[in-house]
């Protein structure tokens, strides 16, 4: 079975990638709908014209309630503002949603679980394979390490991106907290400067880059005395992250309704599930 996949902010970054990944794998999935905002002077371009191969057939256009019906799962990297209301879109029609768009707030979030409870939800900060191997790695570290250890985040990605920390510098906190049985709100350090003081045990600090065209560089560092454990995964390509949101889309589409991480689709990949 071929699964009808659509895209919104088809012509970002991102979504280029996206396309051209769903382009690659025709023989289990197919590109029905490239949605865009209104004022993208690319709506009515072809995306197979865009992306260099040939006409495909897939024209970009806005109105994603007039694509659903043809989609079997949507892919979503675009902003929460937008996210929402194709999350209320994809509700109304029962088509499972991906979702890769970080700058949530708490509100927000809480906003996107209420509206697709009842249909399969994949939302992850990072659907790079590496990066949810350094996840299962990281969690590892920081229960075997407990609070003997200072814990620090360290982040990077290019110029253009709009939040910080990242979604997933945020998501390894949340992760490190968790393993304390504590928020992250309660041990979150986002900024230094001046006369801090010693460090407080049971923190965690992070520290951002945005520079030049970094796609994504992420380091958790756990510092002892006389030694330190430091976790790293680097991107050099976005094409790890729209692979793994690819799969996640192709496996999300047999899925009963219900919130799943990248984890839950590496795991079913591995069972067969």
């Amino acid at each position: 079975m071929t699964i009808k996949i659509g895209i919104t902010g088809a012509t970002g970054r991102m979504g280029r990638m996206l396309a051209e990944t769903i382009f690659k794998r025709d023989d289990i999935c197919q590109l029905t709908a490239a949605i865009e905002r209104q004022e993208s002077s690319l709506n009515g371009a072809d995306m197979g014209e865009l992306l260099g191969i040939g006409v495909n057939g897939t024209t970009v256009g806005i109105d994603l309630a007039a694509a659903i019906t043809g989609i079997d799962v949507l892919i979503d990297f675009t902003m929460p503002e937008a996210t929402l209301p194709y999350a209320a879109l994809c509700a109304r029609y029962r088509v499972p949603m991906v979702v890769g768009t970080t700058g949530f707030t708490d509100a927000q979030i809480s906003q996107l679980h209420a509206i697709t409870q009842d249909i399969p939800l994949c939302q992850s900060a990072n659907f790079s394979p590496g990066v949810n191997l350094a996840f299962t790695l990281v969690e590892a570290a920081a229960r075997a390490l407990g609070q003997s250890v200072d814990i620090e985040i360290a982040e990077a990605h290019h110029r253009h991106k709009i939040d910080a920390p990242s979604g997933t510098a945020l998501a390894l906190g949340d992760l490190l907290a968790s393993v304390q049985g504590r928020e992250l709100s309660e041990m979150a350090v986002y900024a230094r400067e001046g006369r801090t003081g010693v460090r407080e045990r049971g923190t965690i600090g992070f520290s951002v880059i945005r520079a030049g065209d970094i796609v994504g560089d992420h380091t958790v560092i756990f510092a002892g005395e006389g030694e330190r454990l430091e976790i790293t995964h680097k991107a050099s390509s976005r094409s790890a992250f729209a692979a793994g949101a690819v799969t996640a889309a192709c496996w999300l589409a047999g899925q009963p309704a219900g919130r799943y991480s990248m984890r839950d689709v590496l795991a079913g990949e591995e069972t067969g599930s």
